[in-house]
């Protein structure tokens, strides 16, 4: 027969775990002191950050036709030039920068030495996601669409309907595809089917909308190694829990529109974020997903 003493241990067992287990905190993301430090400034619309397998970060300043690369030592140079109207980027497996290439209705892949090739043309396009198949899912506000492009370069639509498709990722596991639509409250869940269509469609993470907003204002969305979902939106970097729950949200370094968001850097422990005419990164307590390297299995969620 356990004692008072026993049965007290017991129970305060019992709150610590379900503590541990409970929901994400701030303090699992943040570092003490650490906040939003300026990376570079005059462009005239900064955004697509992507980072390649060295942690290494490229982004498009869309109305100057450019692609940056943020450089080891944190100076930003020029990539390429005369890309389009290159928006969204995104790296593959291959060691390519792919890129949506909306000024010529057509996503490109560039090399190392900034050489571009064709991958799919007659499209419109915003933003992209690359999986460690090869895959990729494609973003057309335009036409209220989503675009799958298979490994054999056939592209096909696989969905109707969002006011506004935006952001797009992959979950660590890459077996859901994530949708922001600007113009709700919602980022949408897809399940991806072995022939690349989605099924399963779902308004799965509940965005925060601003007083006054009549949407989120939801674009660009990464993951953390933990599954945690971080959304570019009117109020900030909204963070998204497992569950579709935001529990907390990093505030603009300025208050001009969040474009996007990635990790990056050689612990891939930096958030860099496009905001407007300039590029911010924050240190975090957290690390980033690829999605061209291969999925894994987060940590359950804490419900």
């Amino acid at each position: 027969m356990k004692t008072r003493l026993g049965i007290l241990f017991s129970m305060v067992a019992v709150v610590l775990s379900t503590q541990a287990q409970g929901p994400p905190r701030v303090s699992d993301l943040l570092l003490p002191g650490e906040n939003w430090q300026l990376v570079g400034e005059g462009y005239k619309f900064t955004e697509g950050p992507a980072t390649d397998g060295d942690g290494i970060v490229y982004f498009t300043d869309i109305p100057n036709n450019r692609i940056h690369r943020i450089e080891k030592d944190g100076k930003v140079s020029v990539f390429a030039e005369n890309t389009g109207g290159a928006n969204g980027l995104m790296f593959g497996g291959d060691g390519l920068l792919y890129a949506c290439q909306n000024g010529k209705k057509r996503i490109v892949a560039y090399d190392k030495n900034a050489n571009e090739k064709i991958i799919a043309e007659d499209l419109e396009s915003n933003d992209l996601v690359v999986s460690h198949a090869g895959d990729i899912y494609v973003t057309d506000p335009t036409n209220k669409q989503v675009w799958h492009i298979n490994t054999k370069r056939e592209k096909k639509v696989v969905d109707k309907g969002l006011g506004f498709p935006n952001g797009v990722r992959l979950t660590p596991d890459q077996g859901l595809l994530l949708v922001a639509d600007s113009r709700s409250q919602y980022v949408y869940s897809y399940h991806i089917e072995p022939d690349g269509s989605l099924s399963s469609k779902q308004a799965f993470f509940q965005l925060i909308i601003p007083d006054g907003k009549t949407d989120s204002g939801a674009d660009g969305m990464t993951f953390d190694r933990k599954a945690n979902l971080y959304v570019t939106t009117h109020l900030g970097v909204q963070v998204c829990d497992q569950a579709g729950r935001v529990f907390t949200v990093l505030p603009k370094p300025q208050n001009k529109w969040l474009a996007n968001v990635v990790f990056g850097g050689p612990e891939m422990n930096y958030l860099y974020l496009t905001c407007s005419d300039k590029i911010y990164r924050r240190k975090m307590n957290a690390k980033g997903v690829l999605s061209f390297q291969p999925p894994f299995l987060p940590p359950q969620p804490r419900l």
